[in-house]
């Protein structure tokens, strides 16, 4: 049987004193070994972590993927450690399902993917890409590692096979439009940054890139069974194809 000591769980926060309660309750029964990585909150957020007996590490966020690492190299002797963003939470089912996974796993697996239903503006996504949305969120430790060179949307890199669970987790991804809009904006920053030199587009680009998306987002991933949602999501989705070729193009990669 898995013992509190064999797994943390590892919370990335800043200002998340609105969802980080319910995150944390969502944790209960899995284990009593839980880290609250914050990024310098201003908020309630690190007291209310303490409240509910999560311990609180405070380090300046880089990215994702770096903030994941280092948050990696606080879990001590750890064998299995799970991430959660303040914004999602498991489900009953999934603690149970984590548990069972890591009790009885083969030692060549070092991570495994988390289905996560996403919920934008108030409702379940469906197409799109959002679902399944697989994420590597549970890791064996010494076993696997955010891949430094891709700080939006981290890639695990395991030395090991991963296999994919069941149950998903919930992730109360956006309240409204203009965040959708606002964050989609600041991981476009982010890609143009990390882009190398031999990434720069084509004139042609500006009209290919973002119509490939819209296609792949609205029809190839049935963003079209979200309705007016769903179209609005790969509008947004295609638009910031034609930022990140602009940004690449003038060499505005600040």
């Amino acid at each position: 049987m898995t013992t509190a000591t064999e797994l943390v769980a590892i919370v990335l926060t800043l200002n998340e004193a609105e969802h980080l309660p319910e995150c944390l309750t969502s944790l209960r029964g899995l284990t009593e070994n839980v880290i609250v990585f914050d990024s310098h909150s201003t908020d309630e957020t690190q007291s209310i972590a303490t409240s509910l007996g999560a311990e609180v590490c405070v380090h300046p966020f880089d990215g994702y993927a770096s903030q994941r690492n280092a948050a990696l190299d606080m879990t001590g002797s750890a064998q299995w450690v799970l991430f959660l963003d303040a914004d999602e939470r498991l489900s009953k089912e999934g603690v149970d399902e984590v548990l069972a996974a890591i009790g009885g796993v083969s030692s060549e697996v070092g991570a495994f993917y988390i289905p996560r239903r996403n919920y934008f503006f108030g409702r379940e996504i469906r197409g799109g890409g959002w679902w399944p949305d697989y994420q590597a969120r549970l890791l064996r430790h010494g076993r696997a590692r955010f891949d430094p060179d891709r700080e939006v949307h981290e890639v695990v890199q395991v030395d090991g096979t991963s296999l994919h669970l069941r149950e998903p987790m919930i992730h109360l991804n956006y309240a409204s439009r203009r965040e959708f809009i606002v964050k989609q904006r600041e991981y476009t920053r982010r890609r143009v940054r990390q882009a190398g030199p031999e990434a720069l587009p084509r004139r042609r680009a500006y009209i290919g890139a973002p119509a490939r998306e819209l296609w792949r987002r609205f029809i190839r991933l049935r963003g079209y069974r979200d309705g007016h949602t769903g179209l609005f999501l790969a509008i947004v989705m295609a638009g910031e194809e034609a930022r990140a070729v602009w940004l690449l193009r003038t060499g505005n990669r600040r």
